[in-house]
């Protein structure tokens, strides 16, 4: 099965306690279709400006990426975005953004992009989001992720946007300042009533939570020793969920919780070096064994 995804491909300035890379290949866009490739055929719609070098389109398409829907904007430049992290981790914070190209960004989907059955509604404006929905046909499934800035900016369109998906991908303090309600399961319940059955809140080092109808699943995030960049973390994640979904196939819960951990393994590759550096040099072996390093953390026996 394939997927479609629509977000952004931007260059990246990013400050650590670890480190610094100065514009670098980033984007929502870029990092879940990396990540999603490892498991199924993905097809990337973004914008990029005359600024944007061969060598990162050579780098998205020798992950097998189509991009056939990757535009590219005669005399313009390509979105940037410039943060920092303290040793707090999961607290990005932004210096600059330029939003560049991708302010005037109009989706358009090439048409056989139109029948693609698994959805991925990266970080962007939901206006643009539900353009997309417009043009797809029959999807089997719709995901969605988001960010403070819309919820801030487009709150009643972004309640519109969650009454189309089926699944909303959303870290713990968005998931509450949407809500506006600090307890993070009524939040939840609160985002379930706009129209997703499935809610997935990303915790950054401390997992993801799953609500699904009335069941509630909890991942770990993997402890790791080497931690540079936690720059695009949340986008890998989506893109080991619904890539496994997509390979899979299957849309039980069953299925949901083990792309969740497989969504936490492609993050714990991602934040282990800067940009997409990580992602790039796995291979099917490092993925399956580091499942099994989850296996192993979550067994434990019946009493």
């Amino acid at each position: 099965m394939s997927i479609l995804c629509v977000g952004s491909v931007a260059f990246d300035s990013v400050e650590t306690p670890f480190g610094t890379a100065d514009e670098v290949l980033g984007g929502s866009g870029s990092y879940f279709s990396t990540s999603a490739s490892y498991f199924s055929d993905v097809s990337l719609v973004a914008v990029v400006g005359e600024d944007f070098p061969a060598e990162h389109v050579k780098t998205l398409e020798d992950r097998g990426i189509d991009l056939t829907g990757l535009k590219t904007v005669a005399g313009g430049k390509t979105f940037r975005w410039q943060g920092y992290y303290e040793y707090d981790l999961n607290q990005a914070h932004t210096r600059d953004t330029q939003l560049n190209v991708l302010m005037d960004f109009d989706p358009e989907l090439p048409e056989e992009y139109k029948d693609i059955p698994y959805v991925f509604l990266a970080n962007v404006d939901p206006e643009l989001q539900m353009k997309v929905l417009d043009q797809v046909k029959d999807p089997k499934l719709v995901a969605c992720d988001t960010m403070n800035f819309w919820i801030e900016g487009k709150p009643e369109a972004l309640k519109e946007l969650l009454g189309r998906v089926d699944l909303c991908v959303i870290n713990e303090g968005e998931a509450r300042q949407f809500a506006d309600e600090p307890n993070l399961v009524k939040a939840a319940a609160k985002i379930l009533d706009l129209g997703p059955s499935t809610l997935i809140v990303k915790r950054g080092e401390y997992g993801a939570l799953m609500f699904h109808e009335d069941s509630v699943f909890s991942a770990p995030a993997y402890p790791l020793e080497d931690i540079f960049d936690p720059t695009g973390a949340g986008d890998s994640f989506a893109g080991g969920l619904i890539g496994y979904l997509a390979k899979n196939g299957e849309l039980s819960e069953q299925a949901m919780r083990k792309a969740i951990i497989l969504g936490s393994v492609m993050a714990s590759f991602n934040v282990e070096a800067f940009s997409l550096d990580r992602l790039n040099g796995l291979t099917e072996d490092d993925i399956n064994a580091r499942y099994a390093e989850f296996k192993r953390l979550t067994h434990f026996e019946d009493l």
